[in-house]
């Protein structure tokens, strides 16, 4: 049966391009041999959408993801709109969209693949098996708290300002939704914070443990957020679900990302509330940057961005038949022993960008019986 579903790809600057082409290869697949089709959009965001529209995302693409089923998003950003004013940078767009759309829930796996689990720099023993969930709160916290600013004081000093500020209604939220994916889990939540010196987090603390009293099966445990960046690279695999603020997410997720080995192998998806009949508002992009070093020259890895659609497939659409197909895909091409530039190891074969996007559909072919 035919599921046709609409979805905005946005594959912004540097790499995003050549990474979200692989997912069109995917999306052609799944119509030819599963019969799912997409009505699939593209538009501008960041570096690119200035250059046509003189804004990092214009109100005509907003529009256009907030009807659309889902957005993928490629990357964004670039030395080349270094210079630009705050408001008018590439990141200025991503933003705004996480907001307009209200994704408050960044879903951030950490998953090491036997194939690659000697690809990280910690000892094997330590993150071979590993397999986290980090969610990082979206749209509260210091990147979105007022006042905000850069002001010169009257003896001439600068100062420079932002305000970390958190309401029940968004912690709870964020909390609702770590227990909802322990629970389909290993039932264990990790709440990162600063409670010891920030009055915002002492708030959160509490909130989350008066969530916790709805989940009685879920174990929960609290943790400073320092304790938790050494805890990541000491002992990972203690961790099933951990759930912060907005900033300790930005910064935590990025280090658990470098213990599987590579940027360039983790996705994410930012979700919404859900509406009156369940349906979610929803972002998913790779977590590596634009990469414009290497942009265009057919060797960065699409991994990420063919399993943030997997996470696409699971979250928003509830295909997980197909969301796994795609993983177990991903699983058996490198334990074949094919690598990008950044995941190469010694024996192993280097590959493009599209090899490897042709080598996940030879796959996916094997496995449709």
């Amino acid at each position: 049966m035919s599921k046709t579903k609409t979805l905005l790809m946005l594959p912004g600057d540097g790499i995003g391009v050549e990474v979200t082409g692989q997912v069109r290869r995917v999306i052609d697949w799944l119509s030819r041999k599963r019969g799912v089709t997409f009505d699939v959009r593209e538009g501008l965001i960041g570096g690119a959408s200035y250059d046509r529209h003189g804004t990092p995302l214009s109100d005509e693409t907003l529009a256009e993801a907030m009807a659309a089923d889902a957005v993928l998003l490629g990357a964004v950003g670039g030395p080349k709109w270094d210079d630009l004013p705050f408001d008018k940078k590439p990141e200025r767009g991503l933003l705004r969209i996480r907001k307009e759309m209200g994704l408050f829930a960044n879903l951030r796996p950490a998953v090491v693949f036997d194939a690659l689990a000697d690809a990280s720099t910690l000892k094997l023993e330590v993150v071979k098996g590993l397999d986290i969930m980090i969610l990082r709160e979206l749209t509260g916290g210091i990147y979105f708290g007022q006042p905000r600013g850069i002001e010169t004081l009257p003896d001439g000093t600068r100062k420079g300002f932002n305000t970390l500020v958190y309401t029940t209604p968004e912690i709870q939220r964020i909390a609702r939704a770590a227990f909802d994916l322990a629970m389909k889990r290993n039932k264990k939540v990790c709440s990162v914070d600063k409670a010891n010196v920030l009055e915002s987090t002492v708030l959160w603390r509490e909130e989350v443990i008066a969530v916790s009293k709805d989940y009685p099966e879920v174990e929960l445990s609290h943790m400073y957020v320092d304790n938790a960046a050494m805890q990541l690279v000491r002992n990972p695999k203690q961790f099933d679900v951990m759930v912060t603020t907005n900033m300790f997410g930005d910064i935590l997720s990025d280090c658990a990302a470098m213990l599987t080995g590579s940027l360039g192998m983790l996705p994410s998806a930012s979700l919404g509330a859900p509406d009156a009949e369940g349906r979610r508002k929803a972002l998913y992009e790779p977590v590596h940057g634009s990469a414009p070093d290497i942009a265009g020259r057919d060797i960065a890895n699409p991994l990420a961005t063919l399993l943030s659609f997997s996470m696409m497939l699971r979250y928003s659409f509830d295909m997980d038949a197909e969301a796994d197909m795609i993983e177990r895909a991903v699983k058996n091409v490198l334990a074949g022993g094919l690598r990008t530039a950044d995941i190469m190891q010694a024996g192993k074969a280097k590959v493009s960008t599209s090899v490897m996007g042709e080598a996940i559909v030879r796959e996916l072919d094997k496995l449709n019986v």
